[in-house]
């Protein structure tokens, strides 16, 4: 077979097969009388290999060795070809998400263009303290769209800059939530403490109620804290469960009982958060020191049965919790309606 008809069934060039035969990778058969290359069907077969190999991302060099050498290992190669193939994937993903944070912002010239560029770079310094000011001072007429924002906060380690990227984030304009969306299904339990932390500040953005209230049932604790706090800010009763969850595991005890009081503001809910916190002082597995932060977050709760449940409490086999709630009692008594008109009388 012709060079010319080996290109037209192989689809490589004449020039490529010229190519192949000076490397020596891929060396015509025969010649015919006329001088011209003449290739066998083994030697057709052989470039197909050669072609098959390209399309791994071989080199021709490694592609020789590969057909030449008996000693050589196809997995060690594949094994390079892999990591060379993920490291290319990741520069054009990172290349991909700039392309689009410049087209988000909407940029109407050139300079716009450069403006965005430059706040990125500074967005991905080494130095904390230059990634916190190109949020807080951006370029003028920089409008920074929500999806840059997203990705600097799900990647930010240093808790100042992270909240400076939260707060401009929350104040973008964009759609943070859907931005944060990866974020939230992260494998990376970090990566999903900083996605539900930044929902959080935002919490009446559109699909942050449903996506907080989803990350109550987060196999991690500080992605379920957060969540709660900040549907219990948002008045969703249920957050309770994992509110007084709180307060018995006395992590963020303090901010989960205000928490708390304010959705007992609810009388149904008053009623639910009260039994929920009277059936963990009488759990068997409720130490002293549990008891006495479940007796301090009952006074933050509204309603007259907080006060019927502290005098009981005044009596507790344990005199620290006795105490505690004997303090609060009075204190509840003296700040009471009654109690004042009794004193106005």
């Amino acid at each position: 077979m012709l060079i010319g008809d080996v290109a037209r069934h192989s689809g490589v060039s004449t020039r490529m097969l010229r190519h192949y035969d000076a490397l020596g990778l891929v060396r015509p058969t025969g010649r015919t009388v006329g001088g011209y290359r003449e290739y066998s069907a083994e030697d057709v077969r052989r470039i197909f290999h050669v072609e098959s190999l390209r399309s791994l991302g071989l080199s021709l060099k490694q592609i020789g060795r590969a057909l030449e050498d008996p000693a050589f290992t196809p997995s060690v190669l594949v094994s390079d070809l892999i990591r060379w193939t993920e490291d290319r994937l990741a520069r054009e993903q990172e290349l991909l998400e700039r392309l689009r944070a410049i087209d988000a912002s909407a940029p109407t010239d050139w300079q716009s263009v450069l403006r965005i560029v430059e706040l990125m770079r500074e967005l991905n310094s080494t130095s904390a303290a230059r990634r916190q000011q190109a949020v807080l001072a951006p370029s003028e007429g920089v409008s920074v769209p929500a999806e840059l924002l997203a990705g600097a906060v799900l990647a930010e380690s240093d808790p100042h800059v992270a909240g400076a990227l939260r707060w401009a984030l929350a104040r973008s304009g964009g759609d943070g939530v859907a931005a944060l969306d990866a974020g939230v299904h992260s494998e990376d339990v970090d990566i999903r403490r900083r996605a539900v932390l930044a929902i959080a500040e935002m919490p009446e953005a559109p699909g942050a109620t449903a996506v907080l209230a989803d990350a109550l049932g987060d196999p991690d604790t500080t992605v379920r804290r957060h969540a709660a706090l900040a549907l219990g800010r948002h008045g969703v009763a249920a957050a309770v469960p994992a509110l007084v969850g709180m307060v018995v595991e006395g992590s963020n005890d303090v901010d989960a009982a205000e928490v708390l009081g304010t959705l007992s503001q609810d009388p149904e809910c008053a009623d639910r958060i009260t039994t929920a916190l009277v059936d963990e002082l009488a759990a068997p597995t409720a130490d002293s020191a549990t008891r006495i932060r479940l007796t301090q977050a009952l006074v933050e709760i509204a309603g007259t049965t907080v006060q019927e449940v502290l005098r009981q409490l005044a009596h507790d086999d344990d005199r620290a919790v006795a105490l505690v709630a004997s303090a609060l009692a009075g204190a509840l008594e003296e700040r009471s309606p009654e109690t004042r008109a009794d004193e106005d009388s």
